[in-house]
């Protein structure tokens, strides 16, 4: 028979499930990967490659940021920035000064830690309920895909910091894309889309897709592709996230074979990273 702790497990593991296939899992598993990063580096004063913060203050970041979605899944709503890239950085960098820890061991279970509020906070509200986010309004299941990419993101920072592997890879990209289906309108460059009209099929390898249409320069994303698109595009998954979040080359991707672009108007394919800017 099984304990009283174990059937609470139990319970709460089921009631997890009402995410989207793995997300929780991907969630849970990525903060305790991030954790062992941090508790195994040797000095958190390091730099991290392309970005101006050290390791303790990318994972000072992090510890922050599952917070605030923590507080943002269980309905208590938190202003950061106004929404737009800048605003997020500029929040962030303010957020992050105010807050001084940048020991490995404590950054690693607060970063544990809320990732499991966020998970209990879903458990006990509706996951369909629209909630406002740094990056606008989006329902539960969204901001869990939002939490997993802001993770995986800086989790490869780290492990680029810390030489070690890192845990981007496919499974976890798809489950990405609820996200990034809903942040990619709100990322667009309006000086490099102005009067862009064009159509885009994206397709990751071995599964997820999403469609972009451009009218007169304003970005429509979708789960599906458009009719008749102009460019189509395929892309080895964890490249895909690298390159959405900034951390690799669309150029480098291209030599190594990692995307390919075809249809009626292919030479549109390496324009299209150029028309978004990671937050």
């Amino acid at each position: 028979m099984s304990s009283e702790a174990d059937q609470g497990q139990d319970v709460r593991g089921t009631r997890h499930e009402r995410l989207p296939g793995g997300l929780a899992d991907a969630i849970r598993t990525t903060a305790q990967e991030i954790a062992e990063l941090l508790r195994g580096a040797p000095d958190t004063g390091a730099p991290v490659p392309g970005l101006v913060w050290t390791v303790g203050e990318v994972g000072a970041h992090l510890a922050q940021a599952n917070e605030l979605m923590a507080e943002v899944a269980a309905g208590r709503a938190h202003r950061h920035g106004d929404g737009t890239v800048q605003g997020i950085a500029a929040a962030n960098e303010l957020a992050l000064a105010a807050f001084g820890e940048r020991e490995a061991e404590p950054l690693a279970a607060m970063i544990v830690t809320q990732a499991g509020a966020y998970l209990d906070a879903v458990a006990e509200h509706p996951a369909d309920e629209t909630l406002m986010t740094p990056m606008g309004p989006m329902n539960r299941v969204v901001l869990g895909s939002y939490l997993l990419t802001h993770m995986l993101g800086h989790g490869y920072d780290l492990a680029r910091a810390l030489k070690r592997p890192h845990m981007v890879d496919r499974a976890r990209v798809v489950l990405t894309l609820p996200f990034m289906v809903e942040a990619m309108p709100r990322v667009t460059d309006p000086a490099a889309t102005a009067g862009l009209n064009a159509r885009y099929a994206v397709r990751l390898w071995g599964g997820g897709r999403f469609g972009v249409t451009f009218t007169d320069g304003t970005a429509a994303v979708g789960h599906e592709f458009p009719d008749r698109p102009d460019c189509t595009i395929s892309i080895e998954p964890v490249t895909f996230l690298l390159m959405a979040l900034g951390r690799c080359s669309p150029v480098g991707a291209m030599a190594r074979g990692r995307v390919f672009a075809w249809g009626r108007k292919p030479w549109m394919g390496p324009r299209f990273p150029e028309y978004f800017k990671a937050p």
